[in-house]
């Protein structure tokens, strides 16, 4: 594995003379007031544009700035013409093209598909301000403004929309959004090695399809260079046979199943690959290649989808990873393997780029209900190992943990202090994608660059890992002693199950970081359905728990859990989900906003819905099958088990349990689940709340909606989130 260039060892751009921009323009007179003719790089993204570190399009456009470039920003633009695409002239380099911090269908509809009337990343909460797919809108649009530049799209919705996908949304799978945004180049994860290896051949007089080689790239090419040694996906993880199994490769010509030869359906274009042994998993990502099912077999057969997606997913690590290939038509999508993780020094450099921390003037005093969120938040790393199936993160920032340094991160909250309007002396989060990785590892780099475990902490923590939170411990006492702080909230999910491995952390987190509550996510109570989200059993919360509640006695504060679930996810039954309503009642815990499995693009349980398999396991025709809710009455009635207290609910569970033979759990007792139906004059209408909006807004992680809409307590910052049963109405 070559060593990448350090992310700021580059010769700088000979715009560097501009200087630093107070904020990216985003109008020709901010450009002509820098003294700018024209920019080198123009960023559109679906999402207004605030000056900090947690907005994507912030991160890149100030990095890019200072490498020399200038940067030019068009947010939220008006898609429906070309026009608004030209607002900044014509960009000297590229076009880099994002659809914001959320994948723009999650963010645009909810989990049964209705559409959301607010948007947390646009001004006043407006819905509506980005077209749906907004990457391959947005990109159409610039190759119509100026069909010569070359365009660059990023972010999450790229990232997860690199390969062939099943795509919730229109229950269909779709190419890769390379093909049908009709950009030049694709960049996944975070992105700064690419992006700056990327401007700086551009600039370097390199055109957009000579580049090639940088890893977190993906590209379109019409066929394999010589030399390359290829790798066959089927005998890397045999798919089974369906009567006569054709070639899982061929494009075209029906009738000949087995092709003329391999990536081409012409044999005037045929070339040699040559195959190697399907055992020879060390073999050297610049020289040889996977060749995974193409678009038209994946999309047509929902077993070799899972072959495909399980394939993936066991090249997802840096230190092995090779590139994977697939056949698009008659064209190939190459795959490069994943960036190298950025070390602390340059994750650093990152992080303290001249952010501003606040929204671009032009909006005025408009509230970006994301921003308002995450104003006074910071976050200490990225990546996440827990691999949990639902989730995006690996997908998008692996499983590899980066951490900046203490004092980056003190520096931070030290800025915060001083420069930005509305600081009382509360920090609102410090975390990432989850709250306790913090500088947890493989003991090794040399174990941690041959695994392709897809968790690091399930079935079971690794031996291997580093649990050891003294660093997130140390962290916290530094920042409570800083002058002017008064409260470091910790408001990012917690995995207990790495917290119970360090006593002194839990003790340290719920003695001062828990203002009352604690958001934790179990997701679930029953071992079937949690093996399909790659989480841990109850044990390991209820051990967790006893430490809560201990910890919290001992400093005299009465603090209460407040655990997340998921309904109606892959390999759930209606079983399933009464048990854990069941858990619920028994508990005393009454969840008002509950949330549906949403299958975002490329996650392991998206296979597992799409498919009716088990990725996690070797795919055959054969293999396990995994059962999903996926008609809107039983997705409707795995969430109504949730709310089994909301009176609303009541007739359809009534139906529900005597159609399964649970009759007995209706009725007016302890033990049942709801009560018997009752007059009408003695009903009440119910009392329905509602999530502030603001719990929708940022998220950098999963592709999923943030943990705000799956849980909450039924009033915030009250004791009434945990209390006995309600009487029947």
């Amino acid at each position: 594995m070559t060593a990448p260039n350090h992310l700021f060892s580059y010769r700088k751009y000979w715009a560097e003379c501009y200087g630093t921009a107070p904020f990216l323009p985003m109008s020709r007179d901010e450009m002509d007031q820098l003294g700018w003719d024209s920019c080198d790089i123009i960023i559109v993204t679906g999402d207004a544009y605030v000056d900090h570190p947690s907005f994507g399009m912030a991160v890149i456009g100030r990095y890019l700035e200072s490498q020399g470039f200038r940067v030019g920003i068009i947010a939220q633009p008006d898609w429906r013409s070309k026009d608004p695409f030209m607002a900044l002239g014509e960009p000297n380099l590229f076009f880099g093209v994002t659809a914001g911090n959320m994948d723009s269908m999650i963010n645009r509809y909810t989990a049964d598909r209705r559409i959301r009337n607010d948007d947390a990343y646009t001004p006043g909460d407006i819905g509506g301000k980005r077209p749906d797919r907004a990457v391959t809108v947005y990109s159409q649009r610039c190759k119509e403004a100026y069909k010569q530049v070359p365009i660059v799209i990023g972010g999450i919705e790229a990232s997860l929309r690199r390969l062939a996908h099943y795509d919730y949304w229109s229950d269909s799978v779709r190419r890769s959004v390379l093909f049908d945004s009709t950009a030049d180049l694709l960049l996944y994860g975070n992105a700064e090695r690419a992006i700056a290896e990327v401007a700086h051949r551009i600039a370097g007089g390199e055109t957009i399809d000579q580049i090639t080689d940088i890893r977190g790239t993906a590209f379109k090419r019409k066929s394999v260079p010589q030399g390359w040694l290829e790798l066959d996906s089927t005998r890397l993880d045999q798919p089974g046979r369906v009567e006569v199994h054709p070639h899982p490769y061929h494009y075209g010509n029906e009738s000949n199943p087995e092709g003329d030869c391999e990536g081409s359906s012409n044999p005037e274009e045929a070339q040699v690959v040559q195959l190697i042994d399907p055992g020879a998993h060390n073999t050297d990502p610049e020289s040889s290649y996977i060749r995974v099912p193409s678009f038209e077999k994946v999309r047509n057969d929902p077993v070799l989808y899972a072959h495909t997606s399980r394939v993936f997913h066991r090249e997802t690590n840096p230190g092995n990873a090779r590139p994977l290939v697939q056949e698009h038509g008659k064209q190939l999508l190459w795959i490069n393997p994943p960036p190298i993780p950025l070390e602390t020094d340059e994750l650093d450099g990152v992080f303290d780029l001249p952010y501003r921390r606040v929204p671009h003037p032009a909006y005025g005093k408009a509230k970006i209900p994301a921003y308002e969120m995450i104003r006074f938040s910071i976050n200490i790393m990225r990546g996440c190992f827990g691999g949990c199936t639902f989730c995006s993160i690996t997908e998008h920032e692996g499983r590899i943990i980066q951490s900046r340094s203490e004092a980056s991160i003190l520096g931070e909250i030290e800025k915060i202090r001083d420069d930005v309007p509305g600081f009382t002396g509360t920090i609102s989060d410090l975390g990432g994608p989850t709250a306790n990785m913090y500088q947890l590892n493989c003991k090794s780099d040399e174990i941690r660059n041959s695994c392709r475990r897809p968790s690091c902490v399930y079935p079971g923590i690794c031996k291997n890992l580093i649990t050891d939170h003294s660093p997130t411990t140390q962290l916290y006492r530094k920042a409570r002693a800083i002058r002017g702080v008064k409260r470091i909230a910790i408001s990012s999910g917690l995995r207990y199950d790495l917290a119970v491995e360090d006593p002194e952390y839990v003790k340290e987190l719920v003695q001062h970081h828990v203002g009352g509550y604690l958001k934790i996510a179990p997701e679930h109570t029953e071992e079937g359905t949690l093996s399909k989200m790659m989480k841990p059993g109850m044990g390991t919360y209820h051990r967790f728990k006893e430490m809560f509640d201990h910890f919290s006695k001992e400093v005299g504060k009465e603090q209460y859990l407040i655990p997340y679930f998921i309904a109606a996810h892959p390999g759930c039954s209606d079983e399933d989900m009464l048990n854990l309503a069941l858990w619920l009642k028994t508990n005393k815990f009454r969840v008002d906003q509950v949330q549906n499995f949403y299958p975002s693009p490329m996650a392991y349980a998206t296979a597992m819905y799409h498919s009716e398999r088990n990725p996690l396991k070797k795919i055959g025709y054969k293999s396990e099958k995994v059962y999903s809710a996926r008609n809107k009455q039983q997705r409707r009635l795995h969430k109504a088990l949730l709310r089994y207290h909301d009176p609303d609910n009541w007739p359809m569970l009534r139906e529900a349990l005597r159609k399964m033979g649970k009759s007995h759990l209706i009725g007016r007792g302890k033990t049942h689940l709801v009560p018997a139906d009752m007059p009408a004059s003695e009903r009440r209408p119910a009392q329905r709340r509602t999530a502030p909006r603001t719990q929708r807004a940022l998220t950098q992680h999963t592709g999923l909606p943030p943990q705000g809409t799956r849980g909450a307590p039924a009033k915030s910052g009250s004791k009434a989130r945990k209390k006995g049963p309600r009487k029947p109405r």
